[in-house]
């Protein structure tokens, strides 16, 4: 997709995804950007909450939630997993935050976006609720999904969502080292592929290099 953001040229990171792009600005969304759908067909709306769900059944199935990681001394549950079966738990919801959020509420696919878990919690655990990446886990060989992230900055965990080459969608983690000409650039070279590892039993989040995660999104009510 040829990136039609000319003005990321010239401007750094932390400019591009920040609050003082308006109406006025020379800037439009790109021709050819595609809204992320639910599984009833609707746009997704970034005011609107939604579980993860897999779109698989049976024991390849299961919603992606918010869960204490393995000796972790974080002091809020900051594990991101997916439940073993569709049988069971519902998962915990979650918000997208767009970087076009200048453009309305939608959120559209290969959109730089932070995800977070939309639940009532303490003070102290606000950080808690916002993904990321973690570092390297050398037992299991790659890096985990975790929370204590930020939304908005340049160093916070930027994801994407992309059309799956099978059914619904992939999450995509991309550092935003790769996406400072442009936020809807589909040069996703650098990005990584959100897919799942066991850990202790349980589905844990993780960067794959093969297998991602087949996901589709339902509004909650």
């Amino acid at each position: 997709m040829k990136c039609l953001f000319l003005l990321c040229l010239c401007l750094v990171p932390i400019v591009v995804f920040s609050s003082t792009f308006t109406s006025q600005n020379p800037i439009n969304l790109p021709s050819d950007a595609t809204p992320v759908l639910d599984v009833t067909g609707k746009e997704l709306d970034s005011r609107l909450s939604y579980r993860i769900i897999s779109t698989f059944w049976g024991a390849l199935g299961g919603d992606v939630y918010l869960g204490k990681s393995p000796n972790s001394d974080a002091p809020c549950a900051n594990g991101i997993f997916r439940y073993n079966s569709d049988v069971g738990p519902s998962g915990t919801p979650v918000r997208f935050i767009g970087s076009s959020s200048h453009f309305g509420q939608g959120i559209f696919e290969n959109e730089l976006l932070n995800i977070q878990f939309a639940i009532s919690t303490s003070k102290l655990c606000v950080s808690y609720t916002i993904w990321k990446v973690g570092d390297y886990d050398a037992s299991l060989g790659t890096m985990l999904l975790e929370t204590g992230g930020t939304i908005g900055q340049a160093d916070s965990s930027w994801f994407k969502i992309v059309k799956s080459s099978q059914l619904g969608y992939n999450l995509l983690y991309c550092p935003v080292t790769s996406t400072m000409i442009c936020p809807f650039s589909s040069e996703d070279q650098f990005c990584s592929k959100v897919g799942v590892v066991h850990q202790n039993g349980k589905r844990r989040l993780a960067l794959v290099k093969d297998n991602p995660l087949d996901v589709s999104f339902m509004q909650v009510q």
